[in-house]
């Protein structure tokens, strides 16, 4: 009887699955295509799925939890929940290492923004896991972030003046140095701000814009990346990372570049270009209907009055605040990906 005893709970526990994983994840701006087309479908349906069902998922995002952009990564930090994703700049005020992961007009085309955060992974691996008690699972891009003005530009220099809503510190930084205002406004004020004259103009992704109709209260769109690729930071909290097993580990980081990470980057140089058409209709608009904003060219000129401020006055300050070792450590490898050093005492 104790041998048939032993044979059955044998046999039961070899029958039992793994215990399955729930994860608490909370992601970006609901209302955006990278939520809605890579993030939700790889948490949601891809992951579940390569686990074979032993990874369960409750998904959210920070808008609809209505917490401050600023408390994300403070959050994840603290266990509050397991996963977490929302904009890098987003959490500058505790880390200003971090502005240095979405440098404005260092990257003008998909391949070379994926080829500035390649570089500058290592670097965000380690602020995330000093800062925030977080590990690093992916960066993906929103399109490069563009001026949308409910005033009439031409070029570069006539942003001087100007009250300007930055989608980052450095942002801010960089209009201030061309002689614009920045001011602080939430993306989801954005439209009362432009309409009322609050600001001007305002800088964010040209397809976060389309779908939040700023095309509405804006006429003119200066399509030079001012704000960068606003890069977006998916992290797990390093406890709850610590406590899963390392093929649980692997599944995840695999499945991530895979079904998440690779698709997203593949789609930003295309995004950008239909953006601009459902923007402007200066081309197909496959998002829906076209819209009627002018189209601001940008010359070689105001590209290169922007690079010449960037590399003299925003990225020197940068460093000031970030300190020598981190600036050094941009330089090695960001910097060498993308031909800008920072000038070091």
């Amino acid at each position: 009887m104790k041998r048939t005893i032993a044979i059955l709970a044998a046999t039961t526990a070899l029958a039992t699955p793994a215990l399955a994983e729930d994860l608490a994840v909370v992601g970006s701006w609901s209302s955006l295509p990278l939520h809605n087309e890579y993030e939700a479908p790889y948490w949601n349906e891809a992951l579940p799925a390569a686990s074979g069902g032993e990874i369960n998922v409750a998904l959210t995002t920070h808008n609809q939890m209505n917490l401050g952009v600023g408390d994300v990564f403070r959050l994840l930090g603290d266990g509050v929940y397991d996963v977490a994703m929302t904009v890098a700049d987003y959490a500058v005020a505790d880390a200003p290492e971090l502005e240095g992961l979405d440098v404005p007009l260092v990257a003008l085309t998909a391949d070379e923004a994926l080829a500035m955060v390649d570089a500058a992974r290592p670097m965000v691996a380690d602020i995330y896991r000093d800062r925030f008690n977080a590990h690093l699972l992916a960066i993906a891009p929103y399109p490069p972030q563009v001026v949308f003005c409910n005033a009439e530009v031409t070029s570069l220099a006539d942003l001087e003046g100007l009250q300007i809503r930055a989608s980052g510190r450095m942002t801010a930084q960089f209009l201030e140095a061309l002689g614009a205002e920045g001011v602080n406004v939430s993306f989801g004020e954005v439209p009362g701000a432009l309409q009322n004259g609050v600001v001007d103009c305002a800088v964010t992704g040209a397809g976060s814009g389309y779908s939040a109709g700023w095309w509405e209260v804006s006429t003119h769109l200066l399509p030079i990346p001012l704000g960068g690729w606003d890069s977006v930071v998916t992290a797990m909290n390093l406890d709850r990372w610590n406590s899963l097993s390392a093929e649980t580990q692997e599944l995840i980081t695999s499945t991530i570049a895979s079904e998440f990470e690779a698709p997203a980057w593949a789609s930003a140089q295309d995004a950008l270009v239909n953006d601009i058409a459902c923007l402007t209709g200066n081309g197909d608009c496959p998002a829906g209907e076209a819209r009627d904003m002018v189209l601001v060219e940008v010359s070689d000129a105001d590209f290169e009055t922007a690079r010449a401020v960037l590399v003299e006055t925003v990225l020197p300050e940068w460093a000031e605040r970030a300190g020598d070792e981190w600036a050094t450590r941009w330089n090695d490898s960001v910097g060498a990906t993308v031909g800008v050093t920072i000038p070091l005492e």
